[in-house]
């Protein structure tokens, strides 16, 4: 009889098959997985940074557009301005040039009286986005300064529709000649804007659709989140700057996510103090 010839494997063989199965399984799995994993945390970091920047670019266009010396600090967490739509320059002098606008004809009523009451004043040149015959919660603020102060409202005073698009009606203030500035300079306010950064959330309040509200009081609105994350923390600082020097804002946003990823964005942004 023929002996039948033996086939398989030892357990030595089956041993190293396994292996090298085994390596080539670690290799081929870094190989997937590693870049997977950069993209991902990549993606987590871009939304963190995204996030801070949408938020910090909304708070320098308001800060830019703040009255001058309306801009205040609070713990270094809060920041709060007195938002301007327009502004320009009254009349100075009555003269041949004033239109009668505010009494009826004459020209002899169209600057900006001070140590007395007025009510109405003609500006010089157009203004760009407020209509003065259409007025909707929009205040007048005379030469802002820290003694002539909008929040508390001696230089403030609400506006109402004018009879002509040449010309600023008010209620009957009267505004004192302390803040007569030697550019004539006013300006069109509506609301106060706050960012509030608390329990991991940056929050900015205005009262543009409260109609009872009046500019230094305390934010009604329960305010519309800018930004978000698992550990938020600002810091806000304010340098007034000097008569030759404009102010300073230094905006600080760092934000953490639940997989610790973090990201840290500054921003500075330039005031003009200048009333």
């Amino acid at each position: 009889m023929r002996r039948l010839a033996l086939k398989g494997f030892t357990l030595i063989e089956l041993i190293m098959v396994i292996v090298i199965v085994g390596i080539l399984a670690t290799m081929t799995t870094d190989i997937i997985t590693l870049p997977v994993k950069s993209y991902i945390d990549l993606e987590r970091r871009t939304t963190l940074v995204d996030t801070a920047e949408m938020s910090l670019r909304r708070m320098q266009r308001d800060i830019r557009r703040a009255l001058p010396n309306s801009i205040r600090v609070t713990g270094g967490t809060e920041i709060e301005l007195i938002h301007t739509i327009d502004g320009g320059r009254y009349r100075a002098a009555d003269g041949v040039a004033a239109g009668g606008l505010c009494d009826g004809g004459t020209g002899k009523n169209d600057t900006l009286e001070f140590d007395r009451n007025d009510d109405c004043f003609e500006f010089m040149g157009s203004l760009g986005a407020f209509d003065p015959q259409s007025v909707d919660g929009e205040f007048l603020v005379i030469y802002n300064t820290s003694t002539a102060e909008a929040y508390a409202g001696n230089n403030r005073v609400a506006l109402v529709n004018s009879p002509s698009p040449g010309v600023i009606k008010f209620s009957s203030k009267n505004f004192s000649k302390l803040y007569d500035h030697s550019l004539q300079r006013f300006f069109i306010v509506d609301t106060p804007i706050t960012y509030s950064c608390s329990d991991n959330e940056l929050r900015r309040y205005d009262n543009s659709n409260d109609s009872s509200y009046t500019i230094g009081d305390s934010p009604t609105s329960p305010g519309k989140l800018q930004a978000k994350a698992a550990t938020l923390s600002c810091a806000f600082s304010y340098d007034e700057g000097t008569a030759t020097r404009r102010g300073l804002v230094t905006i600080e946003i760092t934000l953490t996510d639940e997989a610790e990823e973090s990201a840290k964005l500054i921003h500075q942004v330039h005031v003009d103090n200048v009333p």
